[in-house]
């Protein structure tokens, strides 16, 4: 198994071969302290799952909740920056699976925050079912409404923070990766939001709930291969050592984060990982029939 998804790989297929939730990751829950990491930029996650917050001239945005235990976390955290939960106006998501969104309908009860998401992830939103069959079932959550819908490059803008949603579908119908420039020690550096790109049990043959997920994968692959950027910050932290980078950049190093190579290295290993899986499903495919 290869370098950069190995950790986020082998804790992701503990958790969906055996389907329960109690049984994920205990960093996935656990609290750590929010940080700054570039410009508008700052983390209020958890251990071990990505929120990101942007602080603009008209409010805050947040991208993505966690699941529906760090959705408090979150919000403490939020706080501790010195901000008001209040002041969250835009509410964003990555993918509508449990890890990421299950936090989502609280943060939106709490903040009176306006909900964007894509159309090809609002019906597992709205529901809390995703659609993709996978080899572990159906792992629902709290559903939440969706306010608005984002297309395809089309700028979301919140104040002074301007956002460029790329669909980039595979892991769900709608993953929704995030892009934006901003001012960082007075010069400009692009942050990217990669929504998850791994296969991570979804059935690549015979998805009757997403039929067409084998070819989403390789133009997510293509589209991302072409995006340029200076940060990489996922939903599952360790992927990009974004903890470990919070703290050396707090010891002096201001420019930890900034890794121009790192999502040609991160979007390669997972395209190899997915053809792995690929040829893989493939043989067991032949072998049933």
């Amino acid at each position: 198994m290869r370098g950069i998804g190995q950790a986020f790989l082998a804790a992701s297929l503990a958790l969906l071969s055996s389907v329960a939730v109690a049984d994920s990751p205990a960093s996935w829950t656990t609290p750590t302290e929010p940080f700054h990491i570039a410009g508008p930029i700052y983390y209020v996650g958890t251990e071990g799952i990505g929120v990101y917050l942007l602080r603009t001239t008209a409010g805050l945005i947040v991208i993505d909740s966690g699941p529906k235990e760090a959705a408090p976390i979150v919000e403490r955290n939020i706080a501790k920056l010195g901000l008001n939960v209040s002041d969250v106006k835009l509410l964003l998501e990555t993918h509508a699976h449990w890890d990421h969104v299950a936090g989502m309908a609280r943060l939106k009860r709490d903040t009176g925050a306006r909900f964007l998401a894509s159309a090809a992830d609002r019906k597992a939103l709205e529901s809390g079912s995703p659609t993709s069959d996978t080899d572990y079932g159906v792992v629902r959550f709290d559903p939440v409404k969706v306010d608005g819908l984002v297309t395809d490059g089309a700028p979301v803008r919140l104040g002074d923070v301007t956002l460029i949603p790329l669909l980039t579908p595979g892991h769900t119908p709608g993953c929704t990766s995030w892009l934006t420039t901003v001012q960082d020690q007075g010069r400009n550096v692009t942050a990217f939001f990669p929504c998850s790109f791994s296969v991570a049990g979804n059935k690549l043959f015979g998805n009757k709930g997403f039929p067409q997920i084998v070819s989403s994968y390789r133009s997510t692959f293509a589209k991302v291969s072409r995006v340029k950027a200076d940060i990489v910050l996922p939903g599952h932290p360790e992927l990009a050592d974004v903890l470990p980078r919070g703290k050396r950049q707090r010891e002096g190093k201001p420019n930890a984060f900034v890794d121009p190579g790192l999502l040609r290295r991160f979007v390669a290993e997972f395209q190899a990982d997915f053809d792995d899986e690929l040829a893989k499903q493939r043989r067991q495919s032949t072998k049933a029939h």
